[in-house]
């Protein structure tokens, strides 16, 4: 394991913003599935509610088991630009040519267009971890200091939710711009730009960042390896704290586009009319600016009271914000507003902390083993995304079905109440689990000062040590 001296200085404004630009790449096609995945297969593409259900369990699990082939493999490689980084470059094409395949709606027949869905959903999920999972572990890298990957991942975060903010901003104005009362057309030339845009991200991203800690390419058995991560306490409460956290996410988000168009509908605020479109987009750009707002804030914060205390209390408020929605009118609007503004700009900071943490995993497992395995420690992180979008998807779509939703028509009472409970206390199972369970994470900052420390030391006596 070697580290270069004049590499643990502070890494410099440019790099960090150019590997934050690397999730901005990622989430311009991760916020459009959050946001609009489901009403796109449902109201646009033209599945049923339990076919969509079904559509995301299966293709997310089956994706799952790709991301730790892909973390042992990157933990495997050796290249002139390191271990992680170039797994971006090779990606960078099949991640927006799949990525835009997967919102075009082809002139098929019903069987047709669910084959084609679970292919093109199917293959954006593997070119996703293929990309991704490497990107997430260059972080594990990037810096020997835990401060400085801290302060790296508040980038990153900033990054991630400025593409929610273009999604939630642009999205619905650009498939109306570009295809008119066409929304199968609109969704694929929006999703098309936004691959385009996403490639040029990618590419600086990889041009901008550099890989620090330089592990040697694993030679240890696969297994031993795995054997190091699932006994790794702190990695497997992590792994966990993605599940809920994301399935809270994806709920909560997905949902927001069927509450406001079947729930909420037009509505005069403040002797002004708008339309359900309209505030929808108000709605998520409000709660994208108080993210982006939060995120940018979250480093000194986390400096001063610590990554996992402050992880606690922001799930906390956010459980009790989103719970605060199931008791709302469609004509309380401005309280939906407040409510996500206070919601977004509480929780959204949390993403940051938490891959700020799977980094500390990353030290404590070669602090305890003496082996490093980063791309398969953030191999968790990327699995742990998938489980929960996948339950979040899955929960979305059979609670629909449940409740007798059907696409294009006025819902009845019992499914207004499933979009309510699917904005509130559904998600709010997710959020109140990931407040307590962080209580089990014994990897607080004080103790990560003396894992990074004594982690130094070897590395200084590794390095010095004659080749052999």
């Amino acid at each position: 394991m070697t580290t270069t001296t004049t590499d643990s200085e502070k890494l410099s404004f440019k790099e960090k913003t150019g590997y934050a630009l690397g999730d901005t790449a990622s989430n311009l096609f991760w916020m459009t599935f959050v946001f609009f995945g489901s009403i796109f297969y449902t109201d646009v593409f033209g599945l049923a509610p339990a076919s969509m259900a079904t559509l995301f369990f299966v293709t997310r699990i089956l994706d799952t088991v790709f991301d730790p082939i892909v973390g042992m493999i990157a933990d495997r490689t050796t290249t002139r630009w390191g271990k992680f980084r170039p797994y971006i470059l090779w990606m960078v094409v099949p991640f927006g040519v799949c990525g835009t395949l997967a919102f075009i709606t082809p002139p098929f027949g019903p069987s047709g267009k669910l084959i084609y869905a679970y292919i093109t959903y199917g293959l954006i999920g593997l070119v996703y971890s293929a990309i991704n999972l490497p990107y997430s572990a260059l972080l594990g890298v990037i810096s020997p200091s835990s401060v400085e990957r801290t302060k790296t991942s508040s980038f990153r975060f900033v990054g991630a939710y400025s593409a929610g903010l273009v999604v939630n901003l642009c999205t619905m104005y650009l498939v109306s711009f570009f295809g008119g009362k066409n929304q199968q057309l609109g969704f694929a030339m929006t999703v098309g730009l936004y691959a385009f845009l996403g490639m040029v991200m990618w590419i600086v991203c990889f041009l901008t960042t550099k890989e620090r800690v330089v592990p040697k390419a694993s030679q240890s058995p696969f297994l031993r390896d795995l054997g190091d991560v699932v006994t790794n306490v702190p990695w497997l409460i992590l792994f966990v704290l993605g599940i809920v956290t994301l399935s809270y996410v994806s709920i909560r988000n997905g949902c927001f586009a069927y509450y406001f168009k079947y729930y909420v509908g037009d509505q005069t605020v403040l002797g002004m009319q708008f339309t359900w479109k309209g505030m929808l987009g108000a709605f998520l750009v409000s709660g994208s600016l108080a993210t982006l707002f939060g995120t940018s804030l979250v480093g000194p914060i986390a400096a001063r009271i610590g990554k996992r205390q402050l992880y606690m209390i922001m799930m906390g408020l956010a459980s009790v914000l989103t719970i605060a929605f199931f008791f709302l009118r469609p004509q309380d609007v401005i309280i939906m507003f407040v409510l996500q503004i206070l919601a977004n700009l509480i929780m959204g900071p949390t993403a940051a902390l938490v891959y700020a943490m799977y980094a500390d995993a990353s030290d404590y497992s070669e602090w305890k083993t003496g082996r490093r395995s980063t791309g398969l420690v953030f191999a968790a992180s990327s699995f742990a995304q998938k489980m929960g979008w996948t339950v979040g998807g899955a929960v979305t779509g059979y609670i629909l079905a449940g409740f007798g939703y059907q696409a294009g028509v006025p819902q009845n009472a019992d499914t207004l109440t499933g979009l309510k409970l699917l904005v509130s206390f559904i998600p709010a199972v997710g959020s109140v689990i990931a407040t307590f369970l962080p209580l089990l994470y014994s990897l607080d900052d004080e103790r990560m000062k003396v894992i990074e420390k004594e982690l130094g030391e070897r590395r200084a006596v590794a390095e010095a040590a004659p080749a052999q």
